[in-house]
């Protein structure tokens, strides 16, 4: 691989906007990600406020009205959800952690990647561009359920619409180009030695969700092409008065939808993996069984999606079906989870900035995994669905993946990044900050939910049966949450900025890790390694950390 690619000395142009190198592409995903992630934390933040306070005025004026309230609900869902989970977990840490983790020099298709960053970049300045349009942003919910995604005339503007879906679909162009790359890089660039049992399981975990990706979203691309026509020449796929059924935009939409979610959760199992092995002092437990069940665990999503259809008129038979196949998906997912806690008994647990992101994934994914059971079985959802209570689910599963993990792989993999440390005690105050303000923002809206209170409303003073019975307060109270966890990211970001030039010298291997990324220069220099390692053990086996050479599955001087 060291012949393939140019070495030489690159100009600020070649090496920081067109660059070819795998590790400035994550990056420029990383911040991107980072500034979309501010985006939709000011969405949300505007939406609310609303909440909390509809009546109040700000210059004049009301927060927000409803057509402005119903694009930032949709936005910020899918921001987060396509514009900061997929291009973090998945494109940042994926480029800049697959080549350096198996000891290659970089990507074999150096310049589709590149294009995968730029047509994804062009993704968000679409999605941008759609609010300045006449009438403002897409307002159907991020779900996109025609007739409020397709026909003009229900109280939604036809370009930001169409603005919205082209960003989607340019989004998932950059991410098919990105598998692509992942999955021949695994396969065909691996140091000589390192057997398919040896690869780092953060690596595995991102190459199955990029095969998951490009297995699932064929159906909604296909749904999305039906539905830009429907949008600009009216053919009717999803138009009953013409013929056609929006429940079959459901059926294509969530045959994606919720493999979706296992797109984004198995790169975040990878990264807490990698940080618990690590601050345990441990190998993986189980790293077959994990590997494994996180195979079946894909497989099994396919077979899940319809219970996002319990009330949209689904045979009762079929919803049974469904139910099943829920319960049995949080099998493996259940399994994967007891066995990091195997791995952290009896380990020597040095608990880091980045150890408590991933201790507090754990803690909040299961949160969130227990309180799916009642919506994944058909008698209940019917009363929960659309409540606030799905809300609060979604959020407690959400929420650890795209930030807390994501948190607890800057924290981790910043030294390589960037060749210096992010200082403990900002980042300690970050996490708790973080923590605590996310369980105020949201065990608020679980009551909301159980009282039957319905989410996407603008204003509960319209619906006083709503409003009453210290309802409101809890509103305020989640308000409240979310102001604190917003400027909670205060201490994270200048953190994040100041480490860059003053942090400690963190060495290549400031956390004494295993896993082949860390026998690298900190930063990582263009080709990462001054000779191609070869490997004589897996990672995670945790022997003497310092001593012979031959402690080291990497053979390498630097060891």
């Amino acid at each position: 691989m060291s012949n393939d690619h140019d070495h030489h000395e690159q100009s600020i142009w070649e090496k920081y906007i067109f660059s070819v190198d795998h590790k400035v592409i994550g990056m420029q995903y990383l911040f991107t990600g980072m500034l979309m992630a501010l985006i939709g934390g000011f969405f949300v933040y505007v939406f609310r406020m609303q909440l909390a306070f509809p009546g109040a005025e700000v210059l004049g004026w009301g927060i927000v009205n409803s057509a402005e309230y119903n694009a930032l609900v949709t936005n910020h869902g899918s921001i987060m959800i396509f514009w900061v989970a997929m291009p973090v977990l998945i494109a940042a840490f994926g480029n800049f952690l697959i080549p350096l983790m198996i000891g290659c020099d970089d990507m074999v298709f150096p310049r589709l990647n590149r294009l995968s960053y730029q047509i994804f970049l062009i993704s968000a300045l679409v999605l941008i561009a759609s609010f300045f349009v006449q009438g403002g942003g897409f307002g159907g919910a991020w779900t996109a359920y025609p007739p409020l995604s397709a026909n003009a005339n229900y109280n939604l503007t036809p370009w930001g619409s169409i603005l919205w879906l082209v960003a989607v679909a340019l989004e998932f162009v950059a991410f098919l180009m990105g598998g692509i790359n992942f999955i021949t890089t695994l396969m065909n660039s691996r140091a000589p030695g390192m057997k398919m049992y040896d690869i780092p399981i953060v690596v595995w975990m991102i190459v199955l969700a990029s095969i998951l990706f490009m297995a699932s979203v064929g159906p909604l691309i296909a749904g999305a092409i039906m539905l830009l026509l429907d949008q600009t020449m009216s053919i009717g796929f999803f138009d009953p008065a013409k013929g056609g059924d929006p429940v079959l935009w459901q059926h294509l939409f969530w045959f994606f939808g919720h493999p979706e979610v296992y797109v984004v959760l198995l790169p975040a199992m990878g990264i807490v993996a990698e940080v618990m092995t690590t601050f345990s002092r441990k190998k993986l437990f189980a790293y077959k069984t994990v590997l494994n069940t996180a195979i079946a665990t894909g497989i099994l999503s396919f077979f899940v999606w319809a219970h996002h259809q319990f009330v949209s008129g689904i045979d009762p038979r079929m919803a049974n079906i469904f139910t099943v196949t829920t319960v049995i998906i949080s099998i493996p997912i259940a399994e994967m989870c007891f066995v990091y806690i195997a791995t952290l008994y009896k380990g020597s647990i040095e608990f880091t900035t980045a150890m408590l992101f991933a201790l507090a994934f754990l803690v909040e994914f299961l949160l969130g995994g227990v309180t799916g059971i009642f919506l994944g079985a058909s008698g209940s959802d019917i009363y929960f669905h659309d409540t606030y209570f799905v809300l609060a689910h979604f959020h407690y599963t959400f929420v650890p993946i795209a930030i807390i993990s994501v948190f607890a792989a800057i924290y981790y993999w910043y030294p390589k990044m960037f060749g210096r440390l992010m200082n403990e005690t900002l980042g300690k105050i970050h996490f708790w900050g973080t923590v605590i303000s996310f369980n105020i923002i949201f065990i608020p809206l679980f009551i909301l939910g159980a009282s039957g209170q319905h989410r996407r409303i603008y204003n509960y003073e319209n619906f006083p049966q709503l409003a009453t019975d210290g309802m409101q307060n809890l509103r305020v109270v989640a308000t409240m949450g979310l102001i604190a966890m917003l400027v909670s990211q205060i201490p994270f970001l200048y953190n994040f900025v100041t480490s860059w030039k003053k942090g400690k010298i963190a060495g290549n291997n400031p956390w004494k890790a295993n896993t082949l990324e860390w026998v690298a220069t900190s930063p990582a220099p263009h080709g990462n390694f001054k000779e191609l390692p070869t490997c004589y053990r897996g990672p995670y086996e945790y022997g003497k950390m310092e001593g012979r050479k031959d402690d080291y599955w990497p053979q390498n001087e630097e060891s």
